[in-house]
């Protein structure tokens, strides 16, 4: 029985074309325009968020108002800021982003969507850490459209025996 070392393995899997384990492929270029910000869209339900993110102290504006005038609950604060949090660059970014469509909590769903999407143009390297928070990930969820012959989209009528 022979044995093979470490070194054998990388050179037969080189020959075959084989790519080792340890290349990583490059990260892709950063996406900035001329002033310095990157651009990104997030979307929930039927809410469309067109974000931008540029080099700051931390504030978030949407709709040109502060994100704690728009979205008065905490809760919807928290999920807008949670891409920044998971990412550490709490106070690094400014983010100027406007939305539309839906409700409250889908609009904070599609501007959490933007940010982290526009983080990773800005800095691909924080790719893997936004995939693994599942902020990257667009939440298809929608309202189900209303049927024919039903009062809302599964419900039935009340059914009468006589």
């Amino acid at each position: 029985m022979s044995t093979t070392s470490l070194e054998d393995l990388k050179d037969v899997a080189a020959e075959a074309g084989v790519a080792s384990t340890e290349e990583t492929a490059p990260l892709p270029e950063p996406k900035i325009d001329d002033l310095g910000r990157a651009y990104a869209t997030g979307k929930r339900k039927t809410a469309v968020a067109r974000v931008w993110i540029k080099p700051g102290s931390g504030k978030i504006s949407v709709n040109g108002k502060d994100h704690t005038e728009y979205f008065g609950r905490a809760v919807l604060q928290m999920i807008i800021k949670q891409p920044l949090v998971a990412a550490e660059r709490n106070d690094q970014f400014d983010v100027v982003c406007t939305v539309t469509g839906s409700g409250p909590s889908g609009q904070a769903g599609a501007v959490r969507h933007g940010i982290a999407r526009a983080l990773t143009f800005y800095e691909p390297g924080l790719r893997s850490v936004l995939k693994k928070g599942g902020f990257l990930t667009r939440d298809s969820r929608t309202v189900e459209r209303k049927k024919y012959g039903r009062k809302k989209a599964r419900r039935s009528f009340q059914f009468s025996k006589r």
